[in-house]
């Protein structure tokens, strides 16, 4: 009888642990002082190569990349007697899994070092299976929680085996295993109690998805079919199987090319030299197949490697051990958008559901030959199955990976480990991406423009406020180029009477959606984002600050009226800007006009329990109250400040729950007298995190509360992971922004609305941030970087 699957997986590790991240809350753990708590890492670790050197280098470099101003990892190498290793930075701590010594060293070590807090051991069978009561002895002499990574979970043991694990088990404090079938083989075979167990997936790499056929032309492949399979060569991955499946895939196929990249196994070398190469070298020649095999026989870069994945048509994963639990090589390849053919190790029998891959019997060839010619026969097929692979591996990228290790450390670190993000680089790629030399395009399909999406003007207004921000925090000459590409878009909008259009297609020409949308908002956008060019007009080219001038007064002809909530508010906000640097009796009378709406509009609504402008809160909420406070700053009517504050704070009241933020879902929103219902997960939209952020900055400038602040932080690092998923809205690879964060996944795409929202939003924090004076010092490395 099956045990039910009650272990604790990664969604799981993360709930009920939001990341309270406020500048000075120290970590003052006893006999540390303010040093980092340390967590040991007990691994084989690169020049090493073998799979677990690489996965720890991996998900440490990640963890570092997250949470440096969080903890402190040191590493301490697993070593043999015949692997020893010279190591780039000076080590510690070693491991000789040969020598009992060392066991009994390592252990004094650690347990007279204050300074760790924590050991993470990443468990191979290979690693100490000359020397496995040593192993437990070292287990049962820690005196530091203990987190183990199972890479292997081995079906069906004998009672010596079992009752190994069961030690293992009853020392530790968690046990992580990276698949669900790992984890029911704990508990039903080994008796491992489920809430002992925690599921963190292989990590895989954000790529950049490059073009196919631009990484085929640049390795000299350009005309090939590509099938590929990578690792460390060793008789356990049975390429043979491919080889013997060939002939017949290149008869319908002549123009396939087989490679295989990765040098032999070192320790297959050291027993038996390149024999199982050799073997296959001889196959190639035996099938006549030199013309369509390649070798390729080093261990391969990174970057090099991603590179090769990408521009590979079928990815061959043809692993003939059905015990294999997990394997990074078939991780990597689906998060670089392959296709893959897989034997049924449990890990693809996991991921490859639901049109993610294909799966083949062990040592099949001829299941291997009908598989990879339906494939390259089916284009369409082959990037449906790349495009569910990549949502089905995205929840895995190492970001993720790192957030989740991070917060089951703070789980059993007793509360002497409490997490802070770090601030990432900011990264103008993918807007520039996005831009022609018209304007920004709309949409994206992952991370490649999407040109037959067209146009808009609510996104290059946006677009022109981050690049103004941008401009005025950096004052980079190259930023000059794209504000001039945005507010000409701008132009290209306004028409004769004075009204924008909104949509506009590849070929720059205005939609008929233009004529049955409401546009109001979007004129009210195009106002907010003149005038905040304005308001930096005295860093701008002469012909570009008065040419902003003229646009802008053409734009003011309509404005009373737009009587569209949030199109007023926009406005507001231009309006407001646009008096920083030019003082107008006339202007002021256009805010007062429009906040003056507003307000009747909140007296209209507003009773004791619910204090908003409407009867209900959809989206972009933050910008009435932030209007409001403009208004204010403007006109110094009491009124609005009122209005501002009491709306504000009451918005702020439904959006944050433990210093986490929850920005009203699109699914259903949030209706008066209704509130009781509970609020489905899902529906977030960066747009409105990032509009947060801004008002919550205003508020702050005009207040000085410091809670702002906080929450502040708190907003943005819902694009860093904290999140009901727990997983990063940011791609820092690209330097794009998933377009929305659902119930229970991220949507890949990283469109104009997205992209610019985040950008409006990191470059508020860090402007905020250094005007008062208060930058997170796990910030301040970043920031000092651009």
């Amino acid at each position: 009888m099956e045990t039910e699957i009650e272990i604790t997986r990664m969604d799981e590790i993360l709930m009920g642990h939001p990341q309270i991240l406020i500048s000075g809350n120290k970590i003052n753990p006893e006999n540390l002082g303010n040093k980092l708590p340390e967590i040991l890492f007990i691994t084989s670790f690169p020049p090493r190569e073998c799979g677990i050197a690489t996965y720890s280098k991996d998900l440490i470099k990640a963890l570092n990349n997250k949470f440096d101003h969080t903890f402190k990892i040191t590493i301490c190498p697993v070593e043999s007697e015949t692997e020893k290793y010279t190591y780039k930075k000076e080590i510690k701590y070693l491991l000789n899994a040969d020598v009992s010594a060392s066991y009994v060293h390592l252990a004094e070590q650690v347990n007279n070092n204050a300074a760790i807090r924590m050991i993470v051991i990443q468990h191979e069978f290979g690693f100490f299976h000359k020397n496995q009561e040593d192993f437990s002895r070292l287990l049962d002499t820690f005196t530091k929680p203990i987190i183990i990574v199972f890479h292997t979970v081995l079906p069906h043991p004998n009672e010596v085996l079992k009752a190994r694990i069961q030690h293992i088990s009853d020392t530790v404090n968690s046990i992580i295993v990276m698949t669900n079938s790992s984890a029911t083989i704990l508990m039903n075979d080994y008796d491992i109690r489920s809430e002992k167990i925690a599921i963190i997936p292989h990590g895989t790499h954000l790529v950049q998805h490059e073009e196919k056929e631009f990484l085929k032309k640049k390795y000299n492949l350009s005309g090939k079919k590509v099938l590929s399979t990578f690792g460390l060569l060793n008789s356990g991955k049975s390429i043979e199987t491919t080889l013997e499946a060939l002939p017949a895939i290149v008869e319908k196929n002549p123009n396939v090319l087989f490679l295989i990249i990765g040098k032999t196994h070192p320790s297959i070398v050291k027993r038996e030299g390149e024999k199982y190469r050799e073997m296959l070298e001889a196959k190639v020649m035996e099938l006549n197949l030199q013309q369509h095999v390649q070798f390729i026989n080093r261990f391969m870069p990174l970057p090099e490697l991603l590179q090769y994945l990408q521009l590979t048509d079928i990815y061959l994963f043809t692993s003939k051990d059905p015990n294999q639990a997990v394997s990074g090589t078939f991780s990597y390849a689906i998060s670089s958008g392959c296709p893959i053919i897989s034997t049924p190790i449990p890990h693809a029998k996991e991921v490859l559901k639901n049109e993610a891959g294909i799966i083949i019997d062990f040592e099949n060839p001829y299941q291997l030959t009908e598989a990879v010619n339906k494939l390259l026969k089916d284009e369409v097929l082959r990037k449906n199955i790349s495009s569910n692979g990549l949502h089905k591996m995205a929840s895995t990228a190492w970001e993720n990976t790192a957030i989740a290790h991070a917060i089951l450390f703070q789980k059993i670190g007793y509360g002497e480990i409490s997490l802070h993000y770090n601030m990432p680089v900011i990264n103008l790629d993918h807007i520039k991406k996005l831009t022609t030399d018209f304007g920004v395009i709309q949409f994206s399909k992952i991370n490649q423009p999407d040109i037959d999406s067209g146009y808009t003007l609510d996104d290059n207004a946006r677009a022109l406020i981050a690049f103004c921000q941008h401009y005025k925090l950096r004052k980079k000459e190259s930023d000059l180029k794209y504000i001039n590409i945005y507010f000409n878009f701008i132009r290209h909008c306004l028409q004769a009477d004075g009204y924008f259009l909104n949509y506009v297609d590849e070929k720059k020409a205005f939609t008929e959606q233009n004529n049955s949308s409401n546009l109001a908002d979007s004129n009210g956008r195009a106002i907010w984002g003149l005038g905040y060019l304005i308001s930096i007009s005295s860093i701008l080219p002469d012909q570009l600050a008065a040419d902003a001038e003229l646009t802008f007064h053409i734009a003011l002809k309509n404005v009373n009226n737009i009587h569209s909530t949030r199109a007023m508010a926009f406005a507001i906000k231009g309006l407001y800007y646009y008096t920083i640097k030019n003082e107008s009796i006339q202007n002021k009378t256009l805010i007062n006009g429009l906040a003056s709406r507003l307000v009747q509009m909140y007296r209209h609504e507003a009773d004791n329990e619910w204090h908003w402008f409407e009867s209900y809160l959809t989206y972009a909420n933050s910008i009435l109250s932030e209007a409001m406070l403009c208004a204010w700053l403007a006109t110094g009517e009491p009124i609005y400040n009122e209005t501002a504050k009491l709306s504000f704070d009451f918005l702020l009241s439904k959006t944050f729950v433990n210093n986490q933020i929850k920005v009203i879902s699109n699914k259903t929103w949030l209706h008066k007298g209704k509130e009781s219902i509970a609020i489905v997960n899902g529906g977030e939209q960066p747009i409105d995190v990032a509009y947060t952020i801004m008002a919550l900055s205003k508020f702050y400038d005009a207040f000085k509360t410091e809670d702002y602040l906080q929450k502040m932080e708190a907003s943005f690092n819902w694009f860093l992971g904290n999140n009901h998923l727990h997983q990063v809205i940011y791609n820092p690879c690209t330097g794009g922004c998933y377009d929305g964060l659902e119930e229970n996944y991220v949507n890949l795409n990283q469109g104009a609305e997205s992209t610019i929202s985040y950008l409006i939003a990191r470059l508020t924090v860090e402007n905020k941030f250094k005007q008062a004076k208060g930058t997170p010092v796990r910030w301040n490395k970043q920031l000092q970087l651009e």
